[in-house]
């Protein structure tokens, strides 16, 4: 991952061992989560759900460790200058329930707790037929 991240450093084991430092729970949504269920794609976004009661105390260590923080209305970004990978911290609360039903599961050789996909609760997508002319 060092590699296709134009990494220095393991930036997805340091915030690994910062969510087992301050104990957090957590689950890997999006992209790198599905990479648990198929063919590994890289991606360099790591979106992630902290339970809402741990993010203040993962994000103080996430800075005492280096890394840049910048908040937004739906989530807050961690970056490191050794590493072009984002971690993204999903806080839009209608995530929080994923966080319960998540699985251990590896991905891209790390072991990380994941969204179970099997038991996703029923999301609907509205798709609008094209219009015939």
């Amino acid at each position: 991952m060092n590699a296709v991240a134009n990494g220095k450093v393991d930036i997805l084991q340091v915030f690994l061992d910062i969510l087992v430092e301050t104990d957090a729970h957590y689950c890997v949504v999006g992209g790198l989560a599905v990479n648990a269920y198929v063919e590994p794609v890289v991606s360099l976004d790591l979106d992630i759900v902290v339970i809402s009661r741990d993010i203040d105390k993962v994000c103080k260590v996430a800075k005492a460790k280096g890394l840049k923080i910048a908040r937004f209305e739906n989530s807050i970004n961690l970056t490191g200058p050794k590493s072009d990978l984002r971690i993204q911290l999903q806080t839009d609360s209608r995530y929080q329930s994923f966080i319960d039903r998540a699985r251990q599961k590896d991905i891209l050789g790390a072991s990380q707790r994941k969204f179970d996909i099997q038991i996703r609760p029923c999301l609907t997508l509205k798709l609008i037929p094209p219009k015939v002319i």
